[in-house]
Order: C-alpha cells, then structure tokens, then sequence
C-alpha cells in the first residue's frame, strides 16, 4: 500500500482523530477549545496544513453558538476543504462535545499516528490506539 516506486515512501491518506469539550455553549469556548485541540493534533504529529486533504467536525447536540471549523478557519486554514455535522445524542456521551478528523497526507504508518482526547474526552477513544490525552 505505501509503495516507494523508488522515490522513497508515498504519501497515503491517514485518519487522525481528537476530541475535547466546551466549557459552555458560546462562540469563544466552542472556538476556544477546538483551537486547542486542533493545534495539540498538528502539533504532536508534525502536520503541515498543505498535506491536509480535508478536516470534519462533530458536535453533540447540545452546542449551538459555533461552527468548529470557523475557528480553523480563523487559524489560517483558507483551503483546507472542512465539513461538519451534528453527533447522535447518545446517552452517557459527553457532553459540549467537539470531535475532529484530520485526513492527512503522510508516509506515516498507521501506528505512528498520534490521536489526541483533551478535556475528559479519553473515554471515546478506541484500546490500542496511540493516544495522548491531556486533562485541562
């Protein structure tokens, strides 16, 4: 799958995956802690944003005030393709809850992909992920 054709290893399509929780239903906390998560994703895997092929967001239902990717947005990620939509409203899931999935281009395989769950969202993560969770 990640074939070299003698030109060293291509690039292939991974799935990176983070979540975290607004404190509260408002622009500035919904912008707030995407923009934490977002950059702890970049940063712990080395992403550039030119290797990005496109960026989804989730919220639970409950948060209303803000699209996540306006504050990506707003980082200066202009054409980086994003969509968002609204999770199912299960019971026991966290709630203020913001889910991103980063699909980047990368040599990276997939045990070396870092997810990151801040803000108490470890419980959606899936066992033998490689996980960096942060309590904030």
């Amino acid at each position: 799958m990640n074939e070299t054709n003698g030109k060293g290893p291509q690039p292939v399509l991974r799935g990176v995956r983070g979540a975290t929780v607004a404190h509260a239903d408002t622009r500035e906390e919904i912008h707030a802690a995407t923009v934490e998560l977002v950059r702890a994703m970049i940063e712990a895997n080395g992403i550039d944003s030119d290797d990005l092929a496109s960026a989804f967001f989730t919220t639970t239902p409950d948060l209303h005030a803000a699209f996540p990717a306006e504050a990506v947005r707003l980082m200066g990620w202009e054409y980086v393709p994003m969509l968002g939509s609204v999770e199912m409203d299960k019971v026991g899931a966290p709630a203020r809850c913001i889910r991103v999935m980063l699909h980047w281009n990368t040599t990276n395989g997939q045990r070396a992909i870092k997810h990151i769950y801040l803000r108490g969202t470890e419980s959606l993560r899936t066992v033998g992920d490689s996980v960096t969770t942060v309590s904030r």
